[in-house]
């Protein structure tokens, strides 16, 4: 099972597409540390009963600025035995501590990179940000030369007008950097619809990037880098920019993957916590989380209608995006 948790809305980057953009006025809250843990013994004890082995992502905002994270990774993978994952814009990483304690703990370690030097410094609003992280990924892949459990190391690229022209050239250099895997997802329009109405991706951008990814992943394997998300993902960024609605009525909620918010509501994923969260206060033991499949299900049941969000889903682990 994976779990993707937001334990942050605090971010110290401008991302004009982003939420959680550091300009914005809006709310920053955390996650309560307490909650956290004992959210986490509730996992360990589902993973030891089913044998399902549980991955636990941590996503904000920026996670790694959470003073509070530090000590519960460590408990999570020493002492609960869970695997952890995490989402950064890689500032953080210009720590050795960090980076270090990224080797300890972390099976996998996902950086934002949106473009080439100059379109990634402007819009993340990190100036010199791409440099930064074409000197520190590469010690941190390296450094995993002497652990005994290396993390895999994955560069996700947020595809818009302003760089899916040179996206091959970015997953080449992405590519001598250390990196593992590439994966990619589309503008969208919800956080900051302002922003994405002048650059969001046309239809003729995704038809020139579906002829472009069989060779590039061919180059990219070549070189030991694996490039994620296949055609059936493709085509639903295809049609998103066509304005074609993909219905998924019954995405098997709850049965492989959790969304945890920062206030500690479990949903199926992150646009249905309203619809049907659950808080993890009422998930104390094992049986609990088993039985968190049949609870999203009922609750879809009672609906008079489906979400509005599932009638154009736009969750993309629905759409295969790591396949």
């Amino acid at each position: 099972m994976i779990v993707v948790w937001r334990v942050t809305e605090q971010c110290n980057l401008a991302c004009a597409f982003c939420a959680f953009d550091r300009r914005l006025d809006r709310s920053r809250q955390s996650a309560d540390e307490e909650a956290v843990l004992a959210f986490g013994s509730a996992l360990a004890a589902y993973q030891r009963a089913t044998g399902d082995s549980v991955l636990v992502s941590w996503l904000g905002g920026e996670p790694l600025l959470w003073k509070a994270l530090e000590r519960l990774t460590t408990a999570f993978v020493h002492e609960l035995g869970l695997r952890v994952s995490a989402t950064t814009n890689g500032t953080a990483l210009a720590s050795a501590p960090v980076r270090a304690h990224v080797l300890d703990c972390y099976d996998e370690l996902t950086v934002s990179v949106d473009g080439l030097a100059e379109t990634h410094d402007q819009v993340r609003g990190w100036p010199g940000g791409f440099a930064v992280l074409r000197r520190v990924l590469p010690l941190l892949a390296a450094a995993r030369g002497g652990t005994a459990r290396p993390p895999r190391l994955r560069a996700n690229v947020v595809l818009m007008r302003d760089n899916v022209g040179r996206f091959a050239e970015l997953c080449l250099e992405l590519a001598t950097w250390g990196i593992d895997e590439i994966t990619f997802n589309q503008l969208g329009g919800n956080d900051r619809p302002e922003f994405w109405a002048e650059h969001r991706l046309l239809p003729r951008d995704v038809e020139r990037l579906a002829n472009e990814i069989p060779q590039l992943r061919k180059q990219l394997a070549a070189l030991g880098v694996i490039l994620r998300g296949g055609d059936r993902y493709v085509e639903r960024i295809h049609s998103s920019t066509l304005g074609r609605r993909l219905p998924v009525h019954d995405c098997q909620p709850g049965g492989r993957f959790l969304f945890v918010s920062e206030r500690g509501i479990v949903a199926p994923c992150s646009f249905t916590p309203e619809t049907f969260g659950v808080p993890i206060a009422e998930l104390a033991k094992a049986d609990d989380i088993v039985s968190l499949p049949a609870r999203f299900v009922s609750a879809r049941d009672r609906r008079a209608a489906p979400p509005v969000v599932c009638g154009d889903c736009p969750s993309t682990q629905v759409f295969a995006k790591f396949e």
